[in-house]
């Protein structure tokens, strides 16, 4: 992987991350209020594509090298 490639999955991991954080905040917010469960289970299942989509990124990055 070149340094450009690389330097674009870092940033693509940086803005997963940043909305991961958001859905996050997101999520608690409308606990709190006391919103829809269904609203709220929408918004977890979004969440997790998020952070299955950071994963998969990260593992690009970081080589898989077996020892």
């Amino acid at each position: 992987m070149s340094d450009q490639d690389q330097a674009d999955v870092r940033l693509a991991v940086a803005r997963l991350k940043q909305e991961h954080l958001d859905f996050d905040a997101a999520i608690q917010a409308m606990i709190q209020v006391g919103c829809d469960q269904l609203r709220v289970q929408r918004m977890k299942k979004k969440k997790l594509i998020i952070k299955d989509k950071l994963l998969e990124l990260e593992d690009k990055i970081i080589p898989d090298i077996i020892a």
